[in-house]
């Protein structure tokens, strides 16, 4: 996967592409240009300076031009971007964001690969339908979904958040504590001090968003899930998803599979 500026493509305002395949990292980057990355299916996970974000299927992520990022995507993954000039969505400039995707936002980027980001050709109707398309995306920035777990400047803290994440089926702080060679005493007064979050909160909303991830996939069930993010009863993880979504792990699962069927 390239990322590229969007010189040389005319007056064109926007453009398109797809990535389907497996695993990819692609290291730190950023664009010129403002990118919705949308997750049609697989893990897409995003970092940037001020947090780790999980984009679950059927959600996208805004990442704004000149925003530092490494993205990666786990498993078998399909995604979807377009690319906007800047001047075509003002503002938003600061942060990446998580966006939920309405059904006539998800048909207008599916659409939007008739123009493809590659071509430097352009003409009016892909720029009134891209123009259409970024009304849609300042919309769903107003209504960002907060989907993101803090990052961290201290090398001994970040390397306890990926352990952290690398583990959530069967981590425990004495895992963390062994894994990064410090005690746990010191190691929960360090990660509070610099992301004002204790490791135990830390650890729940990494489970919390993993299991939005995963509940979006066909193959995945409630109680599967359930164990795949750590907990030893689906009754448990079932209190634990709806304390912090506000939707019962079901209903999650049948609202984002219920928007991925719709034709494409």
């Amino acid at each position: 996967m390239q990322w590229v500026p969007m010189k040389g493509r005319g007056t064109a305002t926007a453009g398109s592409y797809a990535y389907e395949g497996g695993a990819l990292v692609t290291g730190w980057h950023s664009h010129e240009v403002h990118q919705i990355e949308y997750a049609i299916g697989g893990i897409v996970e995003v970092e940037t300076p001020a947090g780790y974000y999980l984009v679950p299927p059927q959600q996208a992520i805004w990442l704004p031009a000149g925003l530092e990022h490494d993205t990666h995507l786990k498993g078998d993954v399909t995604t979807l971007s377009v690319l906007f000039e800047p001047a075509l969505i003002p503002g938003y400039a600061d942060r990446a964001r998580i966006l939920a995707v309405s059904p006539l936002m998800r048909e207008m980027l599916v659409y939007s690969l008739r123009w493809p980001f590659a071509d430097t050709a352009a003409e009016p109707r892909s720029e009134r339908f891209f123009r259409t398309l970024a009304d849609l995306v300042v919309d769903a920035l107003a209504a960002e979904t907060p989907l993101l777990l803090p990052t961290s400047d201290d090398p001994l803290v970040a390397a306890a958040m990926r352990y952290t994440r690398d583990h959530l089926a069967t981590v425990t702080i004495e895992d963390v504590s062994r894994a990064v060679s410090v005690s746990e005493r010191t190691l929960r007064r360090m990660f509070t001090a610099s992301v004002a979050m204790s490791w135990r909160d830390y650890l729940t909303s990494a489970r919390m968003l993993r299991a939005m991830t995963l509940l979006a996939t066909r193959e995945q069930t409630v109680s599967s899930t359930a164990t795949a993010v750590g907990f030893d009863s689906q009754g448990s993880f079932t209190r634990a998803f709806t304390q912090f979504s506000g939707e019962t792990p079901s209903s999650y699962r049948s609202r984002v599979r219920q928007g991925s069927e719709q034709p494409g």
